[in-house]
């Protein structure tokens, strides 16, 4: 059964290495460029300046004008990371849709399954061999693009957190590509034909996403709240490679008057026109900038439930193939 199975892969093993093979010659050399002038500017040791909270207020500002000129030269960059956020969905259509409706498709099944190698073993022996190949390219796939990604997540004002990049690095590929290839199984084993559980595949991927990454991925932890008085306030109100989830300006019984901004007055409270410093927002006495963030420091906790929640889905979804796969005909 291991070799039958290798057999009728083995092609689909070998474009997708070439696949990979091709990736990481285009991505390497880009890799290479952006961590050269990483150095050149100087940012490694700004990294490890800024995490000092005394830094002083000049070498923040030489840091922030070396970060603004990478982010300038190779933020075109992040085009490149969405499109690449969709090779874990790929795995999926190629290897997981068709590894049930093919077979269901053809007729091949009932050949298979007549010939001393019953439904369960049969669907065991696939969606093992398939799914240690496929944990092997998402381990090689998150390595390579965590190394990848580290000089523009450590420009980034939001770091690892930040969206887009979260999802490319770290161990949450592997949660990824796993889900899909179960959730391509699972399809096939509903639809019995391959292109209607690929079109399925791919919507309920999309839908699952996004639906964990805007609905549960700022609620895996309590977030933190800072709240700092608007007069004689200082940049940058929380630590670089937070994530902010919501940002505003409250007046002192806690009434949210402007969101997503912020102020800052000078010692005194007077603006240039001598009004009080925030009178255009109608701001009172006592008002104060306020931000609700996930520390930067959460990054693997967060990746380990997100991965976790995906592995338990892909879970899910083959034991129910399993038992699909027992009442076909």
């Amino acid at each position: 059964m291991i070799w039958l199975t290798w057999r009728q892969h083995r092609k689909q093993a070998f474009f997708t290495l070439l696949g990979f093979a091709a990736l990481a010659a285009l991505m390497v050399p880009i890799g290479l460029s952006m961590r050269h002038t990483f150095a050149d500017l100087g940012l490694a040791e700004c990294v490890r300046q800024l995490n000092d909270p005394n830094v002083a207020a000049a070498t923040r500002d030489g840091c922030d004008a070396g970060f603004h000129r990478f982010t300038n030269q190779y933020g075109s960059l992040n085009l490149v990371a969405v499109l690449l956020l969709t090779l874990p969905v790929l795995v999926g259509l190629f290897w997981g849709a068709p590894l049930v409706a093919r077979e269901v498709e053809h007729g091949t099944h009932r050949f298979v399954w007549t010939q001393g190698v019953g439904r369960t073993r049969w669907a065991l022996v696939k969606f093992g061999l398939v799914g240690a190949a496929v944990v092997a390219l998402a381990v090689g796939y998150g390595l390579g693009m965590s190394w990848w990604v580290d000089p523009l997540t450590q420009a980034a004002r939001e770091g690892r957190l930040g969206l887009i990049v979260f999802d490319l690095q770290g161990v949450v590929p592997i949660g990824y590509t796993l889900f899909a290839v179960a959730l391509g199984i699972f399809a096939g084993t509903v639809w019995k034909r391959m292109l209607p559980a690929m079109g399925i595949t791919l919507a309920g991927f999309i839908g699952v996403r996004a639906a964990v990454e805007i609905l549960a991925r700022p609620h895996y932890q309590p977030a933190r709240t800072l709240t700092v008085p608007i007069e004689g306030t200082a940049e940058p109100l929380t630590e670089r490679g937070d994530w902010i989830l919501s940002m505003g300006i409250r007046n002192a019984d806690g009434t949210m008057v402007a969101a997503d901004t912020r102020i800052m007055c000078p010692p005194g409270g007077k603006g240039p026109d001598g009004r009080a410093c925030g009178a255009e927002l109608g701001l009172g006495p006592g008002a104060y900038n306020w931000q609700l963030y996930q520390p930067a420091g959460r990054f693997w906790l967060f990746q380990g439930i997100e991965a976790g929640i995906f592995v338990a889905l892909a879970a899910l979804l083959l034991y129910l193939a399993v038992r699909r796969i027992r009442r076909i005909a």
